[in-house]
């Protein structure tokens, strides 16, 4: 395959990189603000790795990458989960909107984002309505899916959100990757490495761990160690006869109990393992084992990664027939913006519910809320005690100098994953 170039942002520690790689992608940059992860991936792909806030331009101009051919990144995903406060905007470490404002910079001919499954939630709906607009507005189509580890070969569910945005000429032959006919347990997958050792009770094992695993939790610099998530999840890896409390140095032994009595842990070459990375990869891990694991909890599962990247190259060079954008389409994600986006004057309720039809009074109003924690909303009342609604400034960085952001950054920085 001809090689196509990548710039990758929020790069972790190359899950992405290694499924781009896969799919014939090559890497021109890589920005990632963990200094252990930067350092695995150095290692493991030879490219040129900057390390630091990937919004800083004394770490990197992105101008210097016009025209690359795929801007891709696996952005913060604390603003969006929901086992955090979800912020969306309000959250110092939202890089989304950042990262949609490059493109008017960049002009890359494709961009991919990933995130959690919390950024499709009806919390975000207005959120998701101006990133659309605003690719629509440099040029490009843009949708989101909803992709499921487990469909690609991986043996967890991990769901994970993506973005993908194409110049219409590209667009009209993308294609979402189809999910594999079949899916894979997490003891088929593990058997070898828990049997490494000579554990003898380890077809026992397997038949307990027949089944697809939770989504590897990787924590954050400020919380969490290496284990396997929160209590929940960890109720889950019980099920499937795996002990989520820690991870272990080793598989095993010999002389090690059968899994009816005492329930084995993971190490760190499994968990690579459940989170899509082959031994063929031969991908080496830098820092020590919470850093380890922390950099693989936080993937983007290397087998998902090629996926899009095939399905992202192949609309690239325009292989297939092209269609009228079928996969493709701007999707009203929030009515209530649209229509407040693209008025020029101030709207009332009962005139946002003429325009949307469908909509009662209490709905709209509580969308309207909604849309106030990522929006500034202009508000005027009438004589008659009618208020009127208007769409203000968006409140997430896009770069702003002054955004609190930065002061953010400054005084936090080595807490920030």
């Amino acid at each position: 395959m001809s090689s196509l170039r990548v710039v990758e942002i929020c790069a972790g520690a190359g899950g992405q990189a290694l499924g781009l790689r896969n799919a014939g992608f090559d890497h021109a940059f890589s920005v990632e603000l963990d200094e252990t992860a930067a350092t695995t991936l150095r290692q493991n792909t030879g490219g040129t790795v900057a390390v630091g806030d990937v919004a800083d331009l004394g770490v990197w101009n992105p101008v210097d990458y016009h025209g690359v051919d795929l801007l891709a990144g696996g952005v913060p995903c604390p603003p969006f989960s929901a086992a955090g406060k979800q912020l969306g905007s309000s959250d110092e470490r939202d890089l989304f909107a950042w990262a949609v404002e490059q493109v008017e910079v960049m002009r890359p001919r494709a961009l991919m984002l990933e995130n959690v499954r919390g950024l499709a939630a009806a919390r975000f709906s207005g959120y998701r309505q101006r990133i659309l607009d605003r690719l629509a507005q440099q040029g490009y189509v843009a949708d989101w899916r909803l992709l499921h580890a487990a469909d690609y070969g991986v043996p967890q569910l991990r769901p994970r959100f993506v973005l993908v945005a194409l110049r219409p000429e590209d667009a009209a032959y993308f294609r979402w990757p189809e999910p594999e006919p079949r899916t894979v347990t997490v003891g088929e997958t593990l058997r070898d490495l828990m049997a490494a050792n000579g554990w003898p009770h380890v077809d026992e094992w397997v038949e307990l761990a027949n089944g697809i695993g939770p989504t590897l939790v990787g924590g954050s610099k400020k919380h969490g160690g290496a284990d396997l998530g929160p209590t929940r999840a960890k109720r889950a890896w019980e099920l499937l006869g795996v002990d989520g409390k820690g991870v272990a140095d080793a598989a095993p032994g010999p002389d090690a109990p059968p899994p009816s009595e005492k329930l084995p842990r993971l190490t760190i070459p499994m968990v690579a393992r459940i989170q899509g990375w082959k031994d063929s990869d031969e991908w080496l891990f830098a820092g020590r084992k919470t850093s380890q694991y922390r950099q693989i909890g936080n993937a983007f599962p290397p087998p998902v990664a090629e996926a899009m990247g095939r399905s992202i190259y192949a609309a690239l060079n325009h292989e297939g027939v092209a269609g009228e954008l079928p996969e493709l389409s701007a999707d009203v994600h929030d009515p209530v913006y649209r229509a407040l986006a693209n008025a020029n004057d101030y709207l009332s309720v009962d005139k946002l519910i003429a325009a949307l039809s469908e909509f009662s009074h209490a709905s709209v109003e509580r969308r309207l809320a909604v849309l106030e924690q990522d929006f500034e909303l202009e508000r005027v009342t009438s004589a008659a005690g009618i208020t009127s609604y208007k769409l203000g400034a968006f409140k997430g960085f896009t770069g702003q100098s002054e955004h609190g952001r930065n002061a953010y950054m400054e005084k936090f920085r080595g807490r920030v994953s």
